[in-house]
């Protein structure tokens, strides 16, 4: 049986809403149109995208791009369950109206994602019976956000709560069917991961991947008593596929092995003054396109 990939590609190499300075000023059309222009199907949402369905499909539509998926904030780890999905309501509306195909949950109470001035070993840490307890609530609020009709992909990510192989490893045993999980191939490489292993454990919970390159020449002289998650991202460690060290077309073998078929969305934050977004973009759908073919992926192509 050929497996199908969709290429997607998100916003944030073109415009960094934790990092103003990195492309704040470039205009939305701009990264759709470059998106487009490399040959991506689709985009992720960012801080700059409407947040309507009759905003965004038509403004999608124009650039001959689909909605993949996008980032929500989530905080049910500390909050109560029914105010957060009181919170999600809106997101899910759009998501499920412009046909995204997951929403991608990163876990931000207590983040230190996006302050500069905490070094990457300050982050929040849960025990065994915090797990318990946000695994509890964390299926009950994946169960809503699919009776809305809008699977949760859970997104481990460095400076959160969950961000190591063994917090996704306890939160998977924790979770139920309804929390599914966002491989990050960038995000499990810095926190020490091997993405491989991820997929051998827990690839069939796998429902959306981004593909995330590391530079390690970055990675290894980081200083993580003193350094930020945000002061990481400034230094390039993060690029496109084809730009790092990760071996994709082995990454990508796996996922056919285990039958993913969905998004593999190009993901890197970095200075676009340093990384020129088109460039990259073009660079990272190229590398990812031949990772795919050789597992053997028919790459869904747009019909507009």
């Amino acid at each position: 049986m050929t497996l199908t990939a969709k290429l997607g590609i998100a916003p944030i190499a073109w415009s960094n809403d934790d990092l103003p300075q990195l492309g704040g000023d470039t205009p939305l059309e701009t990264c759709l149109a470059e998106s487009a222009e490399a040959g991506f199907l689709g985009v992720e949402t960012g801080g700059k995208f409407p947040k309507t369905s009759a905003e965004l499909k038509p403004l999608l539509s124009r650039f001959g791009l689909r909605l993949a998926s996008g980032w929500y904030s989530g905080t049910v780890l500390d909050s109560d369950l029914e105010a957060e999905k009181d919170k999600v309501l809106a997101h899910l509306a759009l998501f499920r109206e412009c046909g995204a195909a997951c929403l991608v949950y990163g876990e931000t109470a207590g983040t230190i994602q996006n302050r500069q001035n905490v070094p990457l070993t300050g982050r929040r840490t849960l025990n065994d019976d915090d797990f318990v307890a946000y695994g509890r609530k964390l299926t009950k609020f994946g169960e809503f956000c699919a009776e809305q009709g809008v699977p949760l992909a859970f997104h481990h990510h460095m400076g959160t709560a969950i961000e190591s192989a063994p917090d996704i490893d306890r939160l998977m045993a924790h979770t139920g069917e309804a929390v599914h999980l966002l491989l990050d191939t960038g995000h499990a490489v810095f926190a020490g991961a091997d993405p491989i292993a991820i997929l051998n454990r827990h690839g069939k919970r796998v429902i959306h991947v981004h593909a995330k390159d590391i530079r390690d020449g970055v990675l290894s002289g980081l200083d993580r008593s003193h350094e930020s998650f945000l002061d990481a991202v400034l230094k390039g460690v993060y690029t496109v596929p084809g730009d790092g060290a990760i071996d994709f077309p082995t990454v990508a073998k796996k996922l056919a092995e285990i039958g993913y078929e969905g998004w593999f969305v190009v993901e890197a934050e970095q200075d676009p003054a340093n990384a020129p977004p088109l460039e990259y973009a073009r660079i990272g759908h190229r590398s990812l396109t031949m990772a795919l073919q050789r597992a053997g992926y028919n790459i869904e192509r747009s019909t507009t």
